[in-house]
């Protein structure tokens, strides 16, 4: 459980479509009442994707919302970060929080990490988790959805190199940290 005073990411919800709008409400608001040291991240999960038209590319891209309705916040829970989060213009709650002054429950580590390294947050407390000859998923790139095992990690450069199964081979291949997810 977190200790009071910890640093932890929070989902909050958010009418859909308005996540974006939300998200820069909320940004204003820390620098307007100076809260810097108590809420460090607003992210809003998003991803670019072609745009299609009769199931073709158009050469377009757009931004599609991973978690529609929802951001994350990196924020150290206190009365009154809570109350500048939960009282921004667009917030309708966040995830854990019953209501009646309850402070709601932060997202694990183990939860918020794919969400981060898809948006290619890094950070090297994330390198803890993964070790040689684990399984991994690739989450992003070229190779999306490509299975492996971790031959190598770079911790200073983030590349990794994993060993996955083309055409009936073991092959190895070279990405970068934040497109893997273990399995």
């Amino acid at each position: 459980m977190a200790q009071l005073g910890e640093k932890r990411w929070y989902i909050v919800t958010t009418y859909s479509q308005h996540e974006n709008k939300v998200a820069d409400n909320l940004r204003k608001r820390i620098q307007t009442m100076n809260l810097q040291d108590y809420i460090f991240n607003v992210l809003v999960a998003e991803q670019e994707v072609p745009v299609l038209k009769d199931g073709m590319p158009t050469g377009k891209t757009k931004m599609k919302n991973l978690f529609p309705g929802n951001i994350f916040v990196e924020m150290i829970m206190t009365d009154n970060s809570w109350y500048v989060v939960r009282n921004t213009p667009g917030v309708t709650g966040i995830a854990g929080s019953a209501g009646g002054g309850q402070k709601p429950t932060p997202v694990s580590r183990e939860e918020i990490e794919p969400v981060l390294k898809r948006m290619g947050m890094v950070d090297s407390s994330m390198y803890d988790r993964y070790n040689v000859g684990d399984n991994v998923k690739v989450i992003r790139g070229p190779l999306e959805g490509t299975e492996g095992k971790i031959l190598s990690i770079d911790k200073t450069t983030g590349a990794c190199r994993i060993e996955t199964i083309f055409f009936g081979r073991a092959t190895p291949v070279d990405v970068d940290f934040s497109e893997i997810d273990k399995i």
